[in-house]
């Protein structure tokens, strides 16, 4: 079987032997260095694994070895685990199988070896890396902030499939191992210590001359031990079971039954205090063969992969760095704003807030000083770090304290007037280098930029709510926004832990406008019948994280409203709306901020509105019949015939933008792919059809702009009649 995995080793592979390099630094010990010249980053690929185990053969044979220290070319880069292209590239699960045991193996000939071994990492050491360092005696971590370790691989589909989901339980216990596979968190160097995931921790300089220390046995470094607790809960049938009951339910509320790789992990966990390692580790590569070849796993490993592509944004198009955006500004202080401006402050920027009134600004300065207190309480701050955390948010009233400014984020209310008079003023205080950025969701960059000098550093920083935690940052480029513009917000989106997607300056950018229809389409069911609860339901057993009368509850009726009219404006009766929102608004029902809208918000508990029967159009309270899969298809074929539209006119560059956009700004279901990957496996011939059925429906035909929005896009056609995929159409460069 060693032969099929040359079918995985690296196009650019060295000759053998080269990746990694053995070192005698004293006599009785030695020195193992991962060094793969065809990576900046040592990943464990075919070609790394193969000089490893001939590496640990050598070293097998030396008698006089007492001690082993396994390191990376430097302190602080040690290994970015497995070659995550190469694993989900197979589709047998017999071959996946034995790459699991082959893996392991290797592990296992490292865990025997007769020398005190002694891993000493840093930087990133996430997966099989982390997996390598727990085959060894005692784990050493460099004390640094680009310090990651733990085991995520429960976040790409599958498990830890080289020892980790057997070694970790048995050093840190059940329960803590169980919470940190299941959340698939990667722990800064103090975490990681307190959880017991190392053993040491030393600043990187020192970090060589300490591990060789412990592995001589000239410094004591004690092995994380749960004392009695292992054999309270960890070797205790009775804790296991209760653990086992709780865990399971968690894990199937949050999932809904989509991710099987948690509900293969848990019982490998629970198991392996009480399992011969060996045992133990037969049925891990079981399971992860099993997860290796499922659509969930590609599906996640492709997401990964376009997060990834989407870090690139962050350098010019000839490869040079974009500018880095160290000062910034925003003016607004209402949620968005002051959202914006604490989170660059938690990330180490030096942001000006501004405001018309002081009361927002001290509502802001409040509440950034609440999440620094929070974050400092669940020790994701250093106590050093408390301070300028706060520091580094400023505030103000008035716009003369953003001068100095890099880039300043207009986050101001909705009207194209309100904003230019923002931008001509600001234009006038800034140099003609600063960066004039706008997060608005509907209006055109372009027409912004239009009465400014320097029109070509105006752009579009499109974030959503709530700021802290949605990932998605939509970078909008205007027709003469410059390159070095796009990609220097780009670069600072991602220094903000967002992830960007550059579109086109077009009504509703990509989310927005793939938005629009989906939402609609929940109120026109429920104006025709079909009850709320009913509606977001087959919206979640899909995967979506809420339905979309929840959504529209919890971005405003009002706001929906808005968007909605900007949408059908650019759009024309393709984008027509309901008439519900209005005569909900008209009621006095705002949503979840009014206390009321589709729901009724209490403080613990939401219910289904009992006084919206009656703000039914006249056909709505004689109830239809709406099967699920009719409910189904008009929301998502809505969405996706607008897709279509939106690619074939490049509002992003292709469809793995789109797909990225998806999952992140809107939060399509990520083990589907991204909402193109998806269609893609349904088939575009299905699309087609089910559009077309929809087309022709007496409830479409029957109502204004019905058969323009379900009307196929041309280019659904033409991928359909071809028998092709969204994820052939050729991708462009970024959108111009």
């Amino acid at each position: 079987m060693k032969e099929r995995f040359q079918s995985l080793m690296p196009k650019d592979a060295p000759p053998p032997g080269a990746c990694v390099r053995i070192e005698r630094p004293e006599p009785g010990l030695a020195r193992l260095v991962l060094d793969p010249p065809h990576r900046k980053l040592a990943v464990l690929d075919v070609a790394l694994m193969q000089d490893l185990e001939r590496a640990l053969d050598a070293l097998s044979g030396d008698s006089g070895l007492v001690a082993l220290v396994i390191t990376g070319r430097e302190p602080t880069s040690f290994a970015a685990g497995a070659d995550i292209d190469a694993l989900t590239s197979i589709d047998d699960a017999a071959f996946a199988l034995e790459l699991g045991r082959y893996g392991q193996g290797v592990f296992e000939k490292l865990a025997r070896l007769k020398a005190f071994k002694v891993a000493a990492v840093g930087g990133p050491v996430p997966g099989g890396a982390f997996e390598l360092a727990l085959a060894c005696d005692r784990i050493v971590l460099a004390d640094h902030p680009s310090t990651k370790i733990g085991l995520p691989e429960v976040l790409l589909g599958i498990l830890p499939g080289w020892g980790g989901s057997q070694r970790l339980p048995r050093r840190i216990g059940v329960p803590a191992a169980l919470e940190a596979i299941l959340a698939g968190r990667l722990f800064d160097a103090r975490r990681a210590l307190r959880l017991g995931l190392v053993d040491r921790l030393t600043w990187p300089e020192y970090l060589l001359r300490v591990a060789s220390d412990i592995a001589m046995g000239r410094l004591r470094a004690p092995r994380y031990d749960r004392g009695a607790w292992k054999w309270l809960v960890d070797k205790n049938p009775l804790a296991r079971a209760l653990i086992r009951r709780k865990v399971l339910q968690e894990v199937r509320a949050k999932t809904r039954g989509h991710y099987p790789a948690p509900l293969e992990v848990i019982p490998l966990i629970l198991a392996a205090p009480s399992t011969p390692l060996e045992v133990g580790l037969e049925h891990e590569a079981a399971a992860l063969s099993r997860l290796m070849v499922s659509p969930v796993c590609k599906n996640l490993v492709s997401i990964f992969r376009l997060s990834e592509d989407a870090k690139r944004l962050g350098k010019l198009p000839g490869g040079g760095e974009a500018p880095k955006l160290v000062r910034v500004g925003v003016v607004g202080a209402g949620v968005m704003g002051a959202g914006i401006a604490t989170v660059a402050a938690q990330k180490g920027l030096w942001t000006r807030l501004s405001d018309v009134d002081r009361a927002p600004l001290d509502r802001a300065l409040h509440a950034h000083r609440a999440n620094v207190k929070k974050d400092a309480a669940r020790r994701r701050l250093a106590p050093h770090e408390i301070d300028a955390a706060l520091d580094r948010l400023d505030a103000g009233v008035g716009l003369a304290g953003l001068s100095g400014s890099e880039i300043v984020i207009e986050a101001v209310a909705e009207r194209l007037e309100v904003k230019l008079a923002v931008f001509g003023e600001l234009a006038r205080r800034l140099s003609p280098r600063a960066i004039l950025a706008t997060n608005t969701s509907s209006l055109s960059v372009d027409a912004l930029a239009e009465r400014l000098p320097h029109p070509e550093r105006v752009v579009g920083m499109h974030f959503f709510n709530p700021v802290p935690q949605m990932p998605l940052v939509e970078v909008v480029r205007g027709a003469r926004t410059s390159d070095e513009v796009v990609h220097a917000v780009a670069r600072l989106a991602l220094s903000l832990g967002k992830t960007p997607v550059i579109t086109r300056d077009t009504a509703g950018f990509v989310v927005n406008r793939l938005l629009g229809p989906y939402l609609d389409e929940a109120a026109r069911l429920f104006d025709a019948g079909v009850e709320v609860q009913e509606v977001d339901r087959v919206a979640k057993d899909f995967g979506l994280p809420m339905g979309p009368l929840e959504l529209l509850d919890e971005v405003g009726l009002d706001i929906a409203a808005h968007a909605a009219e900007s949408l059908q404006r650019a759009f024309g009766e393709r984008m027509a709306s309901s008439e519900l929102l209005g005569r909900m608004l008209a009621a006095g029902l705002k949503g979840k901020k009014g206390g009321a809208g589709f729901y009724l918000h209490g403080e613990k508990q939401r219910v289904v509105n009992p006084d919206l029967a009656r703000l039914r159009s006249a056909a709505g309270n004689v109830r239809h019949e709406f099967p699920e899969a009719a409910i189904f298809d008009h929301l998502l074929m809505a969405m996706l015939n607008e897709a279509a539209l939106a690619l074939e006119e490049r509002v992003v560059a292709g469809p793995r933008e789109l797909d990225l956009a998806t999952v992140f700004g809107m939060g399509f279901p990520p083990f589907h792919g991204g909402l193109l990957r998806w269609a893609d496996t349904l088939g575009p011939r299905e699309v087609l059809g089910r559009i077309l059925r929809l087309s022709a429906s007496p409830a479409i035909l029957s109502r204004p702009g019905g058969v323009a929005r379900f009307k196929p896009a041309p280019l659904l056609r033409r991928v359909a009649e071809a028998s092709g995929k969204f994820h052939a159409v050729e991708a462009e460069a970024p959108p111009r």
